[in-house]
């Protein structure tokens, strides 16, 4: 069992930064893959990045290519969300999620959630 608590949402300017993390229970943290997704009121939860249970590995969706960076530390149970030159299309609720045996971009086949995490992208 897994249980995820993110932080670090918030409001910010177009153009801005904000790092997301995403807090993970219990000892086998390490071995699970973790990704980030998000969704806004009326639409389907969207992929947004994920990381291999390594760290070798990363995937991030083309909207957030090249301004957005996944990173994670197995010591400290935690996976981030770098966030640059944010948009106000950004805007929406972050969530992460922990699968064992996946990771890809399909949010129904991670097995856990944390709450998600408010960001709010203003032009």
């Amino acid at each position: 069992q897994v249980q995820l608590v993110e932080s670090g949402g918030g409001l910010v300017q177009a153009g801005g930064s904000l790092r997301l993390s995403c807090a993970a229970s219990g000892r086998t943290f390490s071995s699970y893959a973790m990704a980030w997704f998000r969704q806004t009121p009326g639409k389907e939860r969207e992929f947004v990045a994920v990381i291999t249970w390594s760290g070798d590995s990363t995937y991030y969706a083309d909207s957030v290519k090249g301004r957005f960076t996944i990173s994670r530390d197995n010591a400290k149970n935690t996976v981030y969300l770098q966030m640059n030159s944010l948009k106000p299309e950004d805007t929406a609720v972050y969530y992460c999620a922990a699968d064992h045996d996946y990771s890809g971009s399909y949010p129904t086949h991670y097995d856990y959630w944390g709450q998600g995490t408010q960001v709010t992208v203003s032009s």
